[in-house]
């Protein structure tokens, strides 16, 4: 049997497709969003079956974050649309969570308005810079999403009817956590943005 020819050295790797699995799994988790948010609500804060729909849809979405990851990193999927969608669906995901929380009067609107102010201008930010390459989510803001899944999964499943009104408090410090970390990272990733364009301006 005749052996593979083997690749041409310094020959250019060919880019993944934009279209591949992880980024597919990334978009479907955008569009579910709506449909969680819209559970939500229906429920009108009653702790009825469709609440408990709703978290659990909304973990299960969160999750494929991890997912879609892995299976990038794995088999060589990563692309630049992919490391743009994915922090969008987890901000479209969160942040319809914080609204429909406020909206049903179970957060301060404050804390949505502090957490939503820090991911929308991020994001906006990634866009302003695009052309200089697509900023890739740091450790801290990895960390920052988890916390805020965390918290926001907490404050979704009504445990409070089951365990008790202890659960409150621990809905609380996890939401505490969740904006300091917003809050730290969102200021940590404009510093170590602005040294960066100013090492690229000292090198030129």
């Amino acid at each position: 049997m005749a052996s593979e020819t083997p690749p041409l050295a310094g020959a250019p790797v060919p880019r993944p497709s934009n279209w591949n699995v992880p980024n597919v799994i990334t978009v479907v988790r955008i569009l579910l969003a709506p449909l969680f948010v819209w559970m939500l609500l229906a429920d009108a804060g009653a702790d009825g079956w469709l609440r408990w729909a709703a978290a659990v849809l909304f973990v299960l979405a969160i999750a494929t974050d991890g997912v879609d990851g892995a299976i990038a990193r794995r088999n060589n999927l990563v692309t630049d649309l992919g490391k743009l969608l994915d922090p969008i669906a987890d901000k479209v995901l969160t942040g319809g969570a914080l609204i429909a929380l406020s909206i049903l009067g179970e957060l301060p609107w404050w804390v949505t308005i502090v957490i939503l102010v820090r991911e929308v201008g991020i994001t906006l930010y990634r866009f302003v810079v695009i052309r200089q390459g697509v900023i890739a989510a740091s450790r801290g803001g990895k960390i920052k999403t988890i916390v805020q899944s965390i918290a926001i999964s907490l404050a979704l499943f009504p445990f409070w009817t089951v365990l008790g009104d202890w659960v409150y408090w621990v809905n609380g410090i996890f939401m505490t956590a969740a904006v300091i970390l917003t809050v730290v990272t969102g200021f940590d990733y404009l510093w170590q943005a602005w040294k960066g364009h100013r090492a690229k301006r000292a090198a030129a």
